[in-house]
């Protein structure tokens, strides 16, 4: 039986954080960092049968045609998607009643629509892009253990050399492959830099002054194999470590903003975002 202090509920039975119950979620859900853009996701739904929310969580959950969705904002940062993605397990995968791991598990299909900025020249401002691999620069998976792949492992090395300015170890994960091929068949791929935080773990510097002032650049310039670094973000290598490491399916879908090579951002972001919205819920 799993402590009360370790899965929380609220006193109507909703998990702690995300004040759902296990009937209220979809087996596909998209989540979006900003709460205010569940209403842009889910005003293409046909039909909403549920709306709910706590402090930057919240969920809206229904139809397109036959197909069920829930989305859900995560809020800023892994320190939130490692909220957002253990309660969304423990939601489909635990008993609430006894507080047991079920015999049985299911596996979610959970895809990322987020704003992103490109790292590479290549990659156009205004374009949508598909993370094959989330590269954590962040602390969350220090904590956990994850399964690693020969991909993934080797690609993790090569970081590890080739940034020994950090003072903690990388860590890498790959995309659900099933989501990638369906979803992103035809988009761009890259790999994913999911930082701590915006302004210097992303290379910006307003008054600061930063441990590593030429990140953009060193990350600009890291290959390995056929491997770079194109965007930086800061919640995708958190939702595919934890998602492998339960078994879910996880996709992000990166609207890039900005070009961090040429120092410049879109003229008009919603409308990139509208089109990764609408690209995503047209191949879901």
């Amino acid at each position: 039986m799993i402590n009360n202090s370790e899965l929380i509920l609220n006193s109507d039975g909703s998990i702690y954080h995300l004040n759902l119950l296990p009937e209220d979620l979809a087996d596909t859900i998209i989540t979006v960092g900003d709460p205010d853009r569940v209403a842009k996701v889910s005003k293409y739904f046909d039909r909403i049968e549920l709306k709910k929310g706590k402090r930057e969580f919240i969920t809206h959950t229904g139809y397109i045609g036959t197909k069920r969705l829930s989305v859900i904002s995560t809020g800023i940062g892994t320190d939130n998607i490692d909220i957002v993605l253990n309660e969304l397990d423990a939601l489909v995968n635990i008993d609430f009643q006894h507080k047991e791991v079920k015999s049985e598990l299911t596996s979610l299909d959970i895809v990322r629509i987020g704003t992103s900025g490109a790292v590479q020249t290549d990659v156009e401002m205004g374009s949508i892009l598909a993370s094959e691999y989330g590269v954590g620069f962040d602390a969350l998976m220090q904590f956990y253990q994850k399964p690693y792949d020969e991909i993934e492992l080797n690609i993790q090395q090569a970081l590890i050399r080739y940034f020994p300015q950090l003072s903690l170890k990388p860590y890498v994960a790959g995309a659900g492959e099933r989501l990638l091929d369906r979803i992103a068949f035809d988009l761009p791929k890259g790999m994913t830099l999911t930082a701590p935080g915006f302004y210097a773990p992303q290379g910006r510097c307003l008054r600061s002054d930063n441990t590593i002032p030429d990140l953009i650049p060193l990350v600009n310039s890291f290959k390995h194999n056929n491997f770079r670094l194109t965007n930086l973000e800061m919640e995708t290598a958190g939702i595919y470590a934890l998602a492998k490491m339960f078994g879910h399916q996880a996709l992000s879908i990166n609207a890039i903003l900005a070009s961090r090579v040429a120092g410049e951002f879109s003229p008009n972001p919603e409308a990139v975002v509208e089109k990764a919205i609408q690209l995503v819920l047209e191949r879901i």
